[in-house]
This record gives structure tokens, sequence and C-alpha cells, in this order.
């Protein structure tokens, strides 16, 4: 799995963080999408890749600028996530 953080220039409220999770949602397969117009950023975790182009396209729609993209390995940690080392 990965994550995917992007800094997106725009977003002013709590709807503005639904309308790009929306979106998200709809036309990526991912797992799971959050959102903060406090920080500027949307942070996606998926299992599929993502090309940069997609998202920018994506993000353009919105009427919002996606302004960089980070992606890093992800792995969830859980309550018992020491035992597995």
């Amino acid at each position: 799995m990965k994550k995917i953080t992007l800094k997106i220039d725009g977003m002013m409220c709590g709807m503005c963080e639904s309308h790009v999770n929306d979106v998200i949602r709809r036309e990526l397969n991912i797992k799971k999408v959050t959102s903060s117009h406090t920080k500027g950023e949307t942070v996606i975790i998926t299992d599929s890749e993502i090309n940069d182009t997609v998202l920018k396209n994506i993000i353009s729609n919105t009427g919002y600028t996606l302004l960089s993209v980070a992606e890093e390995p992800y792995e969830k940690k859980g309550l018992f996530s020491f035992l597995k080392r």
C-alpha cells in the first residue's frame, strides 16, 4: 500500500474537504481519503498506481489547484503492530 499526499490550494472549509474527497472516491479506486483545509492537503491510501497527471486533472476539475504530489510506502499501525517485528 502507498500513501499519496496532495498539497492543494483553494480549500477554505469543511465543505471544500468533502467535495475533494467525494470526487476522489468517485474517480479513483482507493482505500481511504482524508482532506484538511487548514493544512491545505489531501491524503490518499491506495493499493493501485495513480498517475500524477490524473490527480492534477481530477483536482483542477473541482476548481482547486494541485501544488505538489508526494508518495511514500504506507503500513497500517494498529494496537498490536509492535508484535509484527
